[in-house]
């Protein structure tokens, strides 16, 4: 079985008058549009996830994520593309939403759990599934080796050298590929991760565990806006400009908090005048749902 989606992921210029001040030339990987629900690095994340589970010939696919977790959704979404079954272990008490509406019509089974028992997940498969033996274990944002490699593949997209590349980090997972990929095409690119919780300098722990060779690269840990699915007004009134302007939708989960911290730095003289600069839009557009309130 190939295990394969259609990559469409163009790169436009986001045109931004601090911007031409500065003489900066930034660009954003609209990774968004590889796929309507599984979008951005989450089919990235799980291409090689589903290869593997393919592989130990498992058929049915157990993971976890919040009640409106853009994982589950994608994981759901997945599944369905490619004939898995699909169960998802939601944190929290038993909500209705719209993220989970669109994993139950994708066929996922959901299995609400208190954060208590929900922090052990290992524990949490095996109370389940311990003899089931289709079932097949899919950390949390899909972090494992196997995402890290299709991360990798990004980086084989792009046309041309930037001098920085810029995106918002939650697991590490897609940092970690995107670096990994620099160093296997020896691209002297300068990557930014941005933390989307608050006090992110452990991010940097969790993106070498996954790299093989020590490698420098910047972490901007003060873009968290609050913490993780936090907002301020400030961001929010971004966001709508941003929209407004470019006509690229974002959330206030994870791409937005690096659009934003570009647009700060460079207002701030961080940046070379000349300096390319790519920010990858890394999908999540459902981060919107349940948000609505905020604009």
């Amino acid at each position: 079985m190939s295990f394969d989606l259609e990559i469409f992921s163009p790169i436009h210029a986001w045109n931004h008058q601090v911007f031409a001040e500065k003489k900066l030339k930034v660009f954003i990987k609209r990774d968004d549009l590889i796929h309507p629900l599984i979008s951005g690095n989450k089919w990235r994340k799980l291409k090689y996830i589903l290869q593997e589970a393919h592989r130990q010939q498992k058929s049915h696919l157990v993971t976890f994520g919040g009640a409106f977790s853009n994982h589950l959704l994608a994981t759901a979404a997945a599944g369905a593309r490619f004939g898995f079954k699909t169960t998802g272990f939601v944190r929290g008490e038993e909500v209705q939403n719209n993220t989970l509406f669109l994993c139950r019509l994708h066929g996922m089974n959901l299995i609400f759990t208190n954060r208590e028992h929900y922090k052990n997940k290992p524990a949490l498969f095996e109370s389940y599934f311990v003899d089931d033996t289709q079932a097949y274990f899919i950390n949390e944002g899909a972090a494992s080796p196997e995402a890290v490699k299709g991360c990798s593949e990004l980086i084989n997209e792009l046309p041309t050298v930037y001098d920085h590349i810029f995106c918002a980090c939650g697991t590490g997972t897609t940092a970690a590929g995107i670096i990994a990929g620099l160093q296997q095409r020896q691209l002297p690119s300068l990557f930014h991760a941005i933390p989307v919780f608050k006090n992110g300098e452990f991010m940097r722990q969790e993106i070498n565990n996954y790299l093989d060779t020590p490698t420098d690269y910047e972490l901007h840990t003060a873009y968290h806006f609050g913490g993780y699915a936090k907002t301020t007004t400030g961001l929010i009134n971004f966001i709508k400009s941003f929209v407004a302007s470019t006509g690229i939708l974002i959330e206030p989960v994870y791409t937005a908090k690096a659009l934003y911290a570009v647009l700060d730095l460079a207002t701030r003289d961080y940046f070379k005048p000349e300096s390319n600069i790519l920010v990858i839009h890394s999908g999540g557009i459902f981060g919107l749902l349940g948000l609505e309130h905020k604009f």
